[in-house]
């Protein structure tokens, strides 16, 4: 199973935003682990263009030297949200991700799909893409409130075209599956309104920063056939393609909704030219705003990822970003509900659950089974459970990781009134039964938290060996902050 997150673009330091795609990932990846399916996730950073250039000579550095320190940011977040990615891929790496760039190029080429023309029309630095008025509010790109460049050159285009029919048939039949549903409407809606052949590389007149087309030094190539192409250069495409052939075609691209475009049309119609197999499958998720509004620096209601794991730990980022935020849609980051959630569902939620049975468990020494009787024998309060897990599975099948979530908290809930119902401390005739269903409960438990909260989990699984009761979550002030 191959497993992608966009790369991400390094014109600035990593925002919340990335870190929830980063989190959903590898959910997926470390679940499908679980059920001994072989993974390989990637993440990685997209370091060319326009915008980087730009940055990098405001702040009197080398456009190499600017994109090595944010690249080094973004390392740096995937370990502190203890990220399991099996690679991270740089487009700046010339041995491992160019030959793959070049050889895509030289496919394209092959299929007859690139030819160099003179153009005029309308480029938007903050997309690095070209704009059709249409696409305009008031003639200024929506994304960025800013009037796009008239730009003239002569650049070599890519016959996106040709693959127009394709690439519609490919998503109606969900051969390519596009989610969620109003998502893959709207690039349907697009395709309607017909594709035009699109530029492909930038006169180094005006763009020096960028990968060299083949055989024609006065042209680097457009960011986005640079940075597209990652996904397969990442395993090995255009050298040792022993990992493409094992995991290619990837098994789920997660990228942000702006960005859908690009990868369920230009990236199809890349792959479709190069004779390449298409993706299975593109989440597209939603956006995170910042007390109800876009982040932007002049709100300064930007949120640093890092000064939040600092604050609270790994976890409970990764518990608040994938349980509040719906995996398919917008959400909102706010730290007096972060606090708030915090302090109910962790502190008090399976916190306190564990604390409560490992000290049952120390008075009612539970009977250790082992896997094969686990297995055979129900370990769960009532039915109830055993259908609630069921559900879960289900749901992170269906990528829908925020609801899954849900259903383990409905598991914790349900045992915290199992144990308030038996009353196992008034040491009853069944109590030592009651113990051993609670103990083998709050193991299920861990697996089930598990991708989500791999830190917590571990936690639990190591007190249950060892019967030694460790608080998991401090209390947190429960003030409501100024934000």
């Amino acid at each position: 199973m191959f497993i992608t997150t966009s790369i991400a673009y390094t014109n600035a330091p990593p925002h919340i935003g990335f870190a929830l795609e980063l989190l959903q990932a590898d959910v997926i990846a470390r679940y499908n682990r679980q059920q001994n399916v072989a993974v390989y996730f990637l993440t990685g950073t997209d370091e060319h263009g326009h915008k980087i250039a730009k940055k990098a000579e405001e702040e009197g550095k080398t456009p190499q030297q600017f994109v090595d320190e944010i690249t080094e940011k973004y390392k740096l977040l995937t370990e502190k949200l203890n990220i399991s990615n099996d690679d991270f891929i740089r487009t700046t790496d010339q041995e491992k991700h160019w030959k793959g760039v070049y050889k895509m190029w030289n496919k394209l080429k092959e299929s007859g799909d690139i030819y160099k023309k003179k153009y005029e029309g309308l480029y938007c630095v903050g997309c690095e893409a070209f704009k059709r008025e249409k696409e305009l509010v008031d003639g200024k790109c929506p994304d960025h409130n800013k009037e796009p460049e008239l730009v003239k050159e002569e650049n070599y285009f890519f016959r996106l075209s040709k693959y127009e029919t394709e690439i519609k048939k490919l998503i109606q039949g969900d051969t390519l599956e596009v989610v969620p549903e109003g998502r893959k409407k709207e690039i349907l809606n697009f395709l309607e309104e017909g594709l035009e052949d699109i530029s492909v590389s930038r006169s180094t007149k005006i763009l020096k920063w960028g990968i060299p087309v083949p055989d024609d030094d006065s042209q680097v190539l457009y960011v986005w056939v640079d940075a597209l192409t990652n996904y397969i250069s990442a395993l090995g495409y255009g050298e040792n393609e022993e990992k493409l052939e094992k995991y290619w075609p990837a098994d789920i691209h997660f990228i942000g909704k702006d960005i859908l475009r690009f990868h369920a049309v230009i990236w199809i119609g890349m792959l479709l030219s190069a004779g390449l197999k298409i993706p299975k499958k593109i989440l597209s998720h939603g956006h995170i705003t910042s007390q109800g509004k876009k982040m932007s620096k002049t709100l300064g209601n930007v949120v640093d990822p890092f000064t939040i794991i600092e604050k609270y730990g790994v976890d409970p980022v990764r518990y608040y970003l994938l349980s509040e935020i719906p995996t398919l849609s917008d959400g909102d980051f706010s730290e007096s509900r972060f606090i708030e959630k915090y302090n109910a569902d962790l502190a008090d939620g399976v916190g306190n659950l564990t604390s409560r049975i490992i000290s049952l468990a120390k008075k009612h020494p539970p009977v250790i089974l082992n896997e094969a009787k686990r297995s055979e024998e129900s370990h769960y309060p009532c039915k109830n459970h055993e259908l609630i897990e069921e559900q879960y599975h289900q749901l992170m099948k269906e990528l829908k990781i925020s609801e899954a979530i849900e259903k383990i908290w409905e598991v914790i809930h349900l045992t915290d009134k199992y144990i308030e119902e038996e009353k196992p401390w008034e040491k009853k005739e069944n109590s030592k039964q009651v113990v051993e269903t609670l103990f083998s409960t709050i193991n299920k438990i861990a697996e089930m938290l598990t991708p989500i909260l791999p830190e917590t989990a571990q936690k639990i699984k190591k007190q249950t060996e060892t019967k030694q009761k460790t608080v998991l979550f401090p209390k947190q002030p429960s003030v409501i902050l100024k934000e």
